[in-house]
């Protein structure tokens, strides 16, 4: 098959002139756009005056504090979103072997790996091997920029945040208790060796109203696995996934913490509202139903 150069070149840009748009809008600034983007805000603006001249509309109200969509640009948004998505799975998947007939890209937030993601591929060779799968791990934060920008087709993670063209229902909640290499329990408020894990806006906030006295821990961490690694081998304590830490419990390598209180921590499902392969979508989002606790299969409404 032979391709134009000129056209694929034309192609290209006009994809890239829609990136340029679709940071813009979210961002409200084209100097934060052009950051992102890794250009000069020269470029940016070219790319928005290319794009307005082909549309022959206004697609930004630029003022002195930012930029702001007009009429135009907010109908032109969820096609670039579509476009944009559309190139980008494209390239994806044309340079998959015969055998594929597409690929899913999940996000999954770091702490959730094992319990997760693992099953998850298993379930996926399992039943649907006719696609290719990709898994990126990563903070929520980062999950959510890429489902933005389309480069997930969903995700698990933390704390989303409400988006037009995204889907966010409840997945899974968790129980965080606090444990330690030795029998304790609370009882000023204090614990020495205490390591605190940042498990989201939600579980700092619940912390904090918990131990409204606690002066900032010595030693902070932002993954799960690294402050329980830590407190194995150096000794100490800190909160945890329950469901992770009670083989530990069991062989006594790890002790509940008595008088300590208990904090919920849910995950959510985000997934694309208008998906370029709607029925590989659902195989996607059937394998990571599969294996909630029974109660949470319902997906209640956020």
């Amino acid at each position: 098959m032979e391709f134009n150069s000129s056209l694929c070149w034309e192609i290209k840009m006009n994809i890239e002139h829609m990136r340029a748009f679709i940071e813009i809008a979210a961002s409200g600034s084209f100097l934060l756009a052009a950051k992102k983007l890794h250009v000069t805000q020269s470029t940016i603006s070219a790319r928005i005056k290319a794009l307005e001249e082909h549309l022959n509309r206004q697609l930004f109200v630029r003022k002195r504090n930012g930029a702001e969509l007009t009429g135009a640009g907010i109908h032109f948004h969820r096609h670039a979103l579509t476009t944009v998505r559309s190139w980008d799975r494209a390239r994806q998947e044309i340079a998959l072997p015969d055998e594929l007939n597409a690929i899913v890209n999940l996000g999954v937030q770091l702490n959730h790996w094992d319990r997760i993601a693992a099953p998850w591929l298993i379930w996926m060779e399992k039943n649907a091997p006719h696609l290719a799968t990709h898994v990126l791990s990563d903070y929520s934060d980062t999950l959510m920029q890429r489902l933005r920008d389309g480069l997930l087709d969903l995700a698990i993670l933390y704390d989303p945040q409400q988006r037009t063209e995204l889907v966010i229902e409840p997945y899974l909640t968790e129980k965080l208790i606090l444990v330690s290499t030795t029998p304790r329990e609370v009882t000023s408020g204090r614990i020495d060796g205490y390591v605190f894990v940042d498990w989201g806006d939600s579980f700092r906030t619940q912390h904090a109203l918990a131990f409204p006295n606690v002066s900032t821990p010595k030693l902070s961490v932002g993954l799960g696995s690294v402050g329980l690694d830590h407190i194995l081998k150096n000794g100490g304590s800190g909160y945890f996934i329950e469901e992770n830490v009670k083989p530990l419990i069991k062989e006594g390598r790890l002790y509940r913490v008595k008088k300590a209180p208990v904090f919920k921590r849910p995950t959510y499902l985000v997934y694309q509202d208008s998906p370029n392969d709607q029925k590989t979508l659902e195989t996607a989002i059937m394998g990571l139903r599969s294996f909630l606790p029974t109660p949470q299969k319902k997906n209640p409404e956020l």
